[in-house]
């Protein structure tokens, strides 16, 4: 069996490490299906502990993409197209002037954003809901698109533009921000390829992290409604303030 595993992964990823990434995957979506938001967070925070630096943002990207795509097209009639369509302009440009920067970024510096990344989004106060025309949209996707070049989970930072206090409606935000989000990782992975970043051998391995990430969503709905909020949000944060420095500590360590 384990013969079976280090087959299937790409040259020098542990099986257990591999495994343990699986069982994020799953916990992650367990979050996002309760939360809305966090388990992208999560999630590139345990991949920068043990992917390679260069893998890192591509993978995540590919493992996001599967997570976030089955959302927007489960609330695709309730998602604002006009909003998407501008969005949409904005993040092609975002993500080309990131692809010429990430490609040629040193590990330690690379580390360094993802830990800095995660300590704000998880501790500085939340963004108020902003209206922003829909026009506007074309810098919040020029942003974020940028932006996702280096730290891959760029939810938290979307999300306070599509609050329901501005559109209105629960279901619209989930399936507005979870087009958008599949659109950025969508052109990431492109941009990525064409970098020259070798997909193939990283697909049975982001595969299997889509899968265990699904069931997570189903538990999810089931379990996580019963859990203390309070409780929950603070282990939350606790959680990935451990990650965080842990992939400090890392970037610190580099010669």
């Amino acid at each position: 069996m384990e013969a079976l595993l280090v087959a299937a992964l790409p040259a020098g990823l542990d099986p257990w490490a591999a495994l343990g990434l699986m069982a994020v995957s799953f916990l992650a979506s367990l979050l996002t299906a309760a939360m809305g938001l966090g388990g992208g967070l999560l999630m590139v925070a345990a991949m920068a502990g043990v992917l390679p630096p260069a893998a890192l943002i591509p993978v995540h990207g590919v493992v996001q993409l599967g997570s976030n795509l089955g959302r927007a097209v489960l609330f695709r009639h309730h998602a604002r197209r006009g909003i998407f369509v501008w969005f949409a302009l904005g993040a092609v440009i975002g993500i080309s002037i990131g692809a010429a920067v990430a490609v040629n970024m040193p590990r330690s510096t690379l580390l360094t954003i993802v830990a800095v990344f995660v300590l704000v989004t998880t501790w500085a106060p939340q963004l108020g809901s902003r209206p922003v025309p829909e026009k506007g949209f074309v810098a919040v996707g020029a942003v974020t698109a940028f932006v996702t070049m280096f730290v891959g989970a760029t939810g938290p930072f979307l999300a306070p533009f599509l609050a329901p206090e501005r559109l209105g409606d629960r279901r619209a935000t989930i399936g507005t921000l979870a087009g958008c989000m599949s659109l950025k990782h969508g052109l990431k992975i492109a941009a990525f390829t064409v970098a020259g970043f070798a997909y193939l051998p990283w697909l049975p391995f982001a595969a299997a992290m889509i899968v265990t990430g699904f069931l997570g969503t189903l538990a999810g709905r089931a379990v996580v409604v019963r859990l203390p909020e309070r409780g929950f949000r603070i282990g939350f944060r606790l959680l990935l303030t451990a990650l965080a420095l842990r992939i400090l500590w890392q970037a610190l360590a580099q010669p």
